[in-house]
């Protein structure tokens, strides 16, 4: 699978950029998201780096057949109807595994969102875990991870810094991306 993401990415003139190095357990904060496309050069960047990682999706999602193939790239279902805290029950992950790397897309939509939600802010605040900011800017062909960010607590300060981070990177869609 390495040789053939290789050869995707060289033969469409993508490259990788790897500032940092990745913790055994994050949140990857990953943007601009607003495309389909993003899973699929998000998987290729994966396979190239061997990554394990996991991601939320919508239940709907997990039916099948496309269901199995989500939980085998590591998809998580999520019931937006449930009660129970997302944040306590990925942190109670966190907390049992030696290895849990979580991909959340902030924006929450391929949609243009001018509210980030901020789920995988709590999430590493009570899993005690690093944001790993991760971008696909297709402007620059270019896709990795940026910056290894610890949270302070003071979510306002935070988000402003870590949206700072994404002002020059470019979605497929441009217009669906606000920071």
């Amino acid at each position: 699978m390495k040789f053939i993401s290789e050869s995707i990415l060289k033969y469409k003139g993508w490259k990788l950029v790897n500032d940092i190095d990745l913790p055994d357990k994050c949140v990857i904060c990953i943007a601009p998201h607003t495309s389909n496309w993003d899973f699929f050069w998000g998987n290729i960047f994966r396979h190239l780096l061997h990554l394990r990682v996991n991601f939320l999706m919508k239940k709907e999602w997990f039916k099948f057949p496309l269901g199995n193939i989500m939980r085998v790239l590591g998809g998580i279902a999520v019931d937006r109807s449930q009660k129970a805290s997302l944040t306590d029950s990925l942190a109670e992950i966190f907390s049992q595994r030696t290895l849990f790397r979580l991909v959340v897309a902030p924006e929450g939509t391929r949609q243009l969102n001018t509210e980030w939600k901020k789920g995988f802010y709590f999430i590493t605040l009570k899993a005690q875990v690093p944001i790993v900011l991760a971008f696909i800017d297709y402007n620059k062909k270019e896709m990795g991870f940026g910056k290894l960010f610890v949270p302070t607590g003071d979510l306002d300060n935070d988000m402003m810094e870590i949206m700072a981070f994404y002002k020059d990177k470019k979605g497929k869609f441009p217009e669906r991306f606000h920071v």
